[in-house]
Formats: C-alpha cells, sequence, structure tokens
C-alpha cells in the first residue's frame, strides 16, 4: 500500500507581520488544501522555510499540521539536515509529535559522496520507527542522488519513498524502473505530475497544491484512472500558472499567490523576499486566467 496516492501539498508557513508563526492563517491555508481534497500534508519541507525557522517554531507548525488533519490524511515532517545526528534528533521529535512519516532532504553543503548520502539515510532509518521519503532537489542542495543511490535505499525497511525533484526526465525514467516494486516514486515538480505518473509515480509533492489544491489532485485522480488525456490537457491548462509558481525562489511566488486569493501567508523571512512588482503582474494575470481571482 502506498504511502500516499494524489497531490500532497507541500506547505507554506504562514508568518505575521511582527515575523512571528501566523497560526490563524495557516489553519485557514490547512482548511483550504483539505477541502480541495489533497491527499497528504507536508509541514516544514523547503516550500515552509525551516531553514529561517527555530526548532520550537518547527515543532509546533508540525503539531498543529497533525492536529488539523487528525487523521483524516497522513502528515509528513521535513526532517532532514547536512548534520546527521541533528537530522536524527529532530525526525525522533517528529515521530514524537505524531506525524506519519518524514521528509529528509539529501544532505547539502558538505557534498558528501553517494556512499556518504546512502549512509546519512541509514543512520536516521534505524533511529525511527516511521516511514521516510528521501528528497533529491539537487538545485537546492548542490547534491544529486543517484538512481543507483536510490535503488541502495530501497534496502533500508523505512526508507519507504522518493521525491524526485531533480527536473531530469531521463534520470526520472531511471530511478522508476529501479524501484519499481520496491519504494513509492513522487514527482517532486508540478509541471511534470502527468509524465511522472505515467511512469509509475504514485503522486506529486506539490507547491501549486498550496493555491489549487482541487485541480492538482484531479490532476493525479484522472491519472490513476488511466485517462492521461484528460490529465495533461488539465495539465496544459495549469502549468503557465505553475511556471509562475517558480519565476523567483520558491516560496515568495507561492506565497503572494496565497495572498491574492485571501490567504495571509504573508511575506518570506530573508534572506528571502517579497515578490517583485512585474512578477506579481505577471503571477495575478495567470491567477486572473484561471478564474481564481478577478
Amino acid at each position: 500500500m502506498a504511502l500516499f496516492n494524489g497531490a500532497g501539498v507541500a506547505l507554506v508557513t504562514p508568518f505575521d507581520s511582527n515575523g512571528g508563526v501566523n497560526f490563524s492563517a495557516l489553519d485557514a491555508l490547512l482548511t483550504h488544501v483539505l477541502d480541495g481534497g489533497v491527499g497528504a500534508l507536508f509541514a516544514c519541507g523547503t516550500t515552509g522555510e525551516p531553514s529561517t525557522m527555530t526548532k520550537q517554531e518547527r515543532e509546533s507548525v508540525i503539531s498543529y499540521c497533525v492536529q488539523k488533519a487528525n487523521g483524516k490524511v497522513p502528515v509528513f515532517a521535513g526532517s532532514g539536515g547536512n548534520n546527521t545526528q541533528e537530522a536524527i534528533a529532530f525526525s525522533r521529535r517528529c515521530e514524537e509529535l505524531g506525524v506519519d512519516g518524514l521528509l529528509v532532504v539529501t544532505p547539502y553543503y558538505n557534498k558528501c559522496t553517494q556512499n556518504g548520502a546512502y549512509l546519512h539515510y541509514k543512520a536516521i532509518s534505524e533511529s525511527v520507527h516511521i516511514p521516510i521519503i528521501a528528497y533529491n532537489v539537487p538545485t537546492r542542495t548542490g547534491f544529486n542522488l543517484a538512481p543507483a543511490t536510490v535503488a541502495r535505499l530501497c534496502e533500508l525497511p523505512n526508507v519507504r519513498g522518493i521525491k524526485e525533484a531533480s527536473g531530469d526526465i531521463d534520470q526520472m525514467l531511471e530511478v522508476a524502473r529501479l524501484i519499481s516494486g520496491k519504494m513509492d516514486f513522487y514527482s517532486g515538480d508540478d509541471s511534470l505530475t502527468v509524465p511522472a505518473m505515467s511512469i509509475g509515480a504514485k503522486g506529486v509533492i506539490s507547491v501549486a497544491a498550496n493555491v489549487i489544491p482541487r485541480e492538482m489532485q484531479e490532476i493525479t485522480e484522472l491519472c490513476e484512472q488511466g485517462n492521461y488525456p484528460q490529465a495533461a490537457q488539465l495539465g496544459f491548462r495549469v502549468n503557465p500558472f505553475v511556471k509562475k509558481l517558480f519565476s523567483e525562489v520558491n516560496p515568495i511566488p507561492c506565497k503572494k499567490a496565497l495572498q491574492l486569493l485571501g490567504i495571509d501567508a504573508g511575506i518570506p523571512r530573508l534572506p528571502l523576499t517579497e515578490m517583485e512588482p512585474e512578477h506579481t503582474q505577471a503571477l495575478r494575470a495567470e491567477m486572473q486566467k484561471l478564474g481564481l481571482i478577478s
């Protein structure tokens, strides 16, 4: 049985005007995505800005998501890092908070070997009792988890999935081939959801689902039904908007889109900044085309 099917939402973390976590806005966001039918919640992943949050803030956001989901959908917590011992400690803490699984990004900055990455995941895996989804996003980390290393991770009992966000179709194909029937595979790129699911992905871990949860979930459901032509057409419709969500570093545009939608996600913490006016205008135009705003 898959860890989840469909669109898992990589949640933003709303901040208030004083820079703290805005739990009222977080509640509104969670209501919005749950009403949109998403398959899972991902708290404090890349989109959630954990690198600028304190440990206590991350714990409070993760705990809030667990309580709000109330068992309706699984909740995964971002618990990775480039310090293996710290990643182990926080992964254990997330397990205590009641999450259903962990999203563990590859080590970054240290520039480890492929074997070092494998041993990093092995050490975390041996320290917790809940499923782990490994997360490969080389544009962020400067490290690419090779398909052969992903295949090695299948040896670890509770490393149950991979979020593949390299953006490389050839790599995605090779990962899918090597882990078929052994590990759940999820697209880490919204725009590649349909091709990823056509080769066996269970769904997508989605930034866009913060804003358009129903549409992203519908794309995945159409794929599950084998209706790839209709899924592709819906993908074609939303992809110009998705592209604008990455016109600046994520989650800058996503937070602006939520603000335009009426959910006060605030602005990112430095060193990220508010969206530039010309990009905001282009984002607004795509949202108007989709009928999200007037």
